[in-house]
């Protein structure tokens, strides 16, 4: 199902951002398992989240929760489970070995959203942006129309993940909040003036340009007599289509009754590309020779080359520039934010992941906040940066 309520990437967590301060100075408590600020993540937490993934791995079936340092009850999960036609049962440590790894994504998956959510609330507080409750209630009412036929479906979606309307309202408010975020971080560099519109065109001019087309009628043959047949054949009356369909090995004409629309000079080898380009309307050519057979046709429309004016290309020229000006400053967002906040988050000895600023060097994930474009990469026209968004372990999508 087509974007349940963004429900790919929501699992279960309650009141993340009320969270108590504990501990003093850069010390994760003994109950938390990392601390972001003045904020502790508390283990309570990542433990009902680790919960919510599982059963999310499991697609719908009976998930165990990979339970650490011994594994038993997802080793007995396992064995539980059917094995394939003639398979033959792992060994225990076989089973062990996957249960850690299994353990060891979730975790790392788990820590990466509990992580990046601080991150998102403690920067939309910094900057006061805020939601309200009936703003991310109606989103999430909206969101349930597209995603849930009925609210049965809906209820079954909440019974079979684990979760709770709390958790998706959640969910959903951080998703307002990194909206909110980009516009804040991007609304002053959105005026582009019209000297800037100007000198953009001026020097991308050949971006605005059409070359000269042609719609043309073949017949490909293999053969030159072939070709001359064919040619006989549409001189005595008989159509292109009828024509192309007895001769052409042409698939995509011939298909269209021999139709080649829209050729742009340029566009073919240089043999057929002079002789289109040097037909006159409506004359029948050939046969001429080239690497894919010998052509037969006639041009039957020319819509010369032309280039679109500054007035006609300045909304295009105003938009894209908006976007790649509010997309730098974005970008420089993402790079200070990261830093920030990887510089404030501190993690129990085995929580580390790549966002705490203790993480092992050798994991150490070079690519922006989740979100971010990977290399600064320039948001597509007409669409609007993203603020790094905290990415939750992904549960198989509900199907109603």
């Amino acid at each position: 199902m087509k974007n349940p309520i963004k429900l790919a990437c929501i699992a279960a967590v309650a009141g993340l951002g009320s969270l108590a301060a504990l501990g003093c100075g850069n010390d994760v408590p003994p109950n938390g398992v990392a601390k972001v600020g003045d904020s502790v993540i508390t283990k309570a937490q990542f433990d009902r989240w680790l919960h919510n993934a599982a059963l999310a791995q499991a697609q719908g079936g009976r998930g165990t929760v990979p339970d650490p340092p011994d594994f038993e009850r997802c080793v007995a999960g396992l064995r539980r489970q059917p094995l394939p036609s003639g398979g033959k049962q792992p060994s225990a440590d076989a089973l062990k070995k996957q249960c850690k790894q299994q353990y060891d994504q979730l975790k790392g998956d788990v820590m990466q959203f509990l992580i990046q959510a601080q991150w998102i609330q403690q920067e939309a507080q910094a900057r006061d942006v805020r939601v309200s409750d009936p703003e991310v209630r109606k989103s999430l009412e909206d969101q349930k129309k597209q995603a849930f036929p009925t609210e049965k479906a809906y209820q079954r979606y909440l019974e079979s993940s684990g979760m709770t309307e709390e958790d998706i309202l959640f969910r959903v408010k951080l998703d307002q909040l990194q909206t909110k975020l980009t516009q804040k971080v991007t609304e002053s560099e959105g005026k582009v003036s019209n000297a800037d519109v100007k000198d953009y065109y001026e020097k991308n001019r050949k971006r605005f340009a059409q070359p000269e087309r042609r719609d043309l009628n073949v017949v490909v043959t293999k053969t030159k007599a072939k070709a001359a047949k064919a040619k006989a054949a549409i001189r005595r009356g008989d159509s292109f289509k009828a024509v192309a369909k007895r001769y052409s090995i042409d698939n995509a004409s011939k298909s269209q009754g021999g139709k080649l629309p829209d050729v742009a000079k340029g566009q073919q080898e240089k043999a057929l590309d002079e002789a289109v380009f040097g037909a006159k309307k409506d004359k029948l050519e050939g046969p001429l020779k080239t690497q894919f057979g010998f052509y037969v046709f006639e041009v039957t429309k020319v819509t010369p080359a032309s280039q679109q004016s500054l007035e006609q290309a300045t909304d295009t020229i105003r938009n894209l520039l908006k976007s790649q000006h509010q997309q730098k400053a974005l970008d420089a967002f993402i790079k200070d934010f990261r830093e920030e906040y990887k510089d404030k988050t501190n993690c129990a000895d085995d929580f580390r992941v790549a966002e705490c600023d203790n993480a092992p060097k050798e994991k150490t994930n070079t690519g922006p906040a989740s979100g971010g474009a990977p290399g600064g990469q320039q948001a597509p026209q007409g669409q609007q940066p993203q603020t790094p968004q905290p990415q939750a372990p992904p549960p198989q999508q509900p199907q109603p």
